[in-house]
């Protein structure tokens, strides 16, 4: 069963096409990274599923609901969260209270349980040693898990996430791509990815939409989108070979 389903999904800027008729069915409890060179259209639709950019043409429907057009408070509240690709901390609010700003607005929690589900969150993420230090003083990496947990601690069902792994050195993206497995398992989540990084593509996802010049040219499993000679030669540039 898809838990969102995007329907010839169009966006025009100044008459310009971001996107042009675009489908996309992710299930419940899948990974669907979405792939694809700059420009592509990626932010853009993720943009339209958070309501932040309205379809010229389309609909989107969210666990059967049709939330086309609506605002992002709406949407996050319905159960859709979202990080941003550069992220972006209250730089004056410690750590605990930048994640529990995420909480509160959503308001699916309330009182002693709230706090627990933010520490929780806290701990989930690996950044619960800095809770009581200041955003403006955390370094890029940090300030990644800060936006994650502060949108996990949204209570989404689906979490949009826009190139988390882009300024991390390889280690950093082996760790990432464990903590996206665990967070899939504990909260039971959704997850829709955008991402350059196409080894943590090709370990993390089940399914791999590719986007070029805002309309969709390929879908399917991570080892055959990087054989896919459309994808290769509009983005990938040589054929992947996955390591094992």
């Amino acid at each position: 069963m898809n838990i969102i389903e995007c329907t010839g999904i169009s966006v025009f800027f100044g008459g310009l096409p971001a996107l042009r008729k675009v489908n996309l069915g992710v299930e419940k409890g899948e990974i669907r990274a979405i792939i694809g060179p700059n420009g592509a259209g990626k932010t853009t639709l993720f943009n339209v599923i958070n309501g932040v950019v309205k379809p010229s043409e389309g609909k989107i429907l969210f666990e059967g609901r049709n939330i086309t057009g609506k605002p992002p408070h709406v949407i996050c509240r319905m159960g859709i969260s979202r990080t941003l690709q550069i992220p972006r901390v209250f730089k004056d609010l410690t750590v605990v209270d930048n994640v529990m700003a995420g909480a509160l607005f959503s308001g699916r929690l309330k009182g002693d349980m709230l706090e627990k589900y933010v520490n929780d969150v806290l701990e989930m993420v690996g950044i619960a040693d800095k809770a009581t230090v200041k955003g403006g003083q955390l370094n890029i990496q940090e300030r990644k898990k800060v936006e994650l947990a502060r949108a996990l601690a949204s209570k989404p069902c689906l979490l949009l996430v826009d190139e988390y792994m882009s300024g991390l050195n390889p280690m950093e993206i082996e760790d990432a791509i464990d903590l996206f497995k665990r967070i899939r398992k504990e909260y039971n989540l959704t997850i829709i990815w955008v991402e350059h990084v196409i080894s943590a593509v090709s370990s993390l996802a089940d399914q791999v939409t590719v986007l070029n010049q805002g309309e969709k040219i390929a879908e399917g499993k991570p080892e055959e989108i990087v054989v896919d000679d459309k994808v290769v030669e509009a983005y990938l540039g040589e054929r992947v070979v996955k390591h094992t």
